[in-house]
């Protein structure tokens, strides 16, 4: 049987939400990918070119520091990683998680929530943070948070 983890950055809590359906949907664990600083509304404003969000991601070397609690990666076979899509990409704190575990011969399925584009550029972005062995995959976004019912047929349809 294959061990499945969601891994989420959620700013605002719309990610978390079908973070935790998914979770439900795939009987996987969860796991919450915290920023070590929080984000504030004002780190948010991406109309601010001062803002936060802003300026990590117009540095796409930009790894802010996350909390550091321990996924246990190394006990799971499949690893959702869940986040809302900033310009076109995952914001660069998936980088960050990505970059502080082995991922060797794991499966990733992507899967984010928009506001109005797709996931772009995100998995040419992502590559680099992984092991070549690391497969992986653009998944879905998930918008208008899915039922569970609708979230274990899309997992079980990959």
């Amino acid at each position: 049987m294959t061990k499945k983890l969601v891994a989420y950055f959620s700013a605002s809590g719309v990610t978390k939400e079908v973070a935790q359906n998914l979770a439900s949907a795939i009987e996987g664990d969860l796991y919450e990918i915290k920023p070590a600083v929080p984000y504030t509304d004002a780190d948010l404003n991406w109309m601010d070119k001062n803002a936060r969000s802003t300026v990590e991601m117009r540095d796409h070397n930009s790894r802010p520091d996350i909390v550091e609690d321990d996924a246990h990666v190394e006990e799971y076979d499949e690893i959702f990683v869940g986040f809302p899509v900033w310009w076109y990409i995952a914001p660069t704190i998936v980088n960050t998680f990505l970059e502080k575990y082995d991922f060797s011969n794991k499966k990733i399925i992507l899967f984010a929530t928009s506001g109005g584009s797709g996931f772009g550029k995100t998995v040419d972005n992502i590559r680099p943070s992984v092991a070549d062995s690391c497969e992986v995959i653009e998944g879905k976004i998930l918008n208008h948070n899915p039922s569970v019912d609708e979230l274990k047929a899309w997992a079980e349809s990959l």
